[in-house]
């Protein structure tokens, strides 16, 4: 089997990190293979924020606990959190694509042997007045719409194994 294929079937979802943060040169693979995910078009309708400051990290941390309802850490440690927003004013397909640039930055992690997981609820953010005053400051505009957090860096703890795949998961119509 090839390294792709491989590096896609033994991804997981890390659930606990390390505080080391990771190189900036991983950071530039990975943040590279985001550009490059597949879009609509080409529009490519979709901004990428690194946030990699404590202050940031833990502003994004409580908006998105706040949301779930918790006070549990939601970023799970991570040192490095990649917000993906999508622009709808750019294309229809812009959520789709937001998608696939998430998916894209997960698999370069582990191809690169670092943890990563998506953590939902960044739509909700970045409606809220908070969410919108970091749009500002980030200097992007307020129409954007949370796709994800890419969270990323050094697993503290080996990942759980694949649950089985379901018996139906594929089907053919030949």
């Amino acid at each position: 089997m090839n390294e792709t294929i491989q590096t896609l079937i033994n991804r997981r979802s890390i659930r606990s990190y390390t505080s080391q943060q990771i190189s900036e040169e991983d950071l530039q693979l990975i943040l590279k293979a985001g550009e490059y995910a597949a879009s609509g078009m080409g529009l490519q309708p979709v901004t990428m924020v690194v946030v990699q400051d404590k202050d940031t990290i833990a502003k994004l941390t409580a908006m998105n606990a706040a949301i779930m309802g918790t006070d549990q850490d939601p970023m799970y440690g991570a040192p490095t959190i990649i917000v993906v927003l999508a622009d709808p004013e750019k294309s229809v397909n812009a959520w789709s694509d937001g998608c696939l640039v998430m998916g894209n930055l997960m698999n370069a992690a582990a191809s690169l042997g670092l943890g990563s997981c998506w953590i939902n609820r960044a739509k909700e953010e970045f409606e809220s007045p908070e969410g919108k005053a970091l749009l500002k400051e980030w200097g992007l505009p307020q129409h954007l719409v949370g796709v994800g957090h890419c969270i990323v860096g050094y697993a503290a703890q080996p990942a759980k194994p694949a649950k089985p795949r379901k018996a139906d998961f594929v089907k053919y119509v030949r």
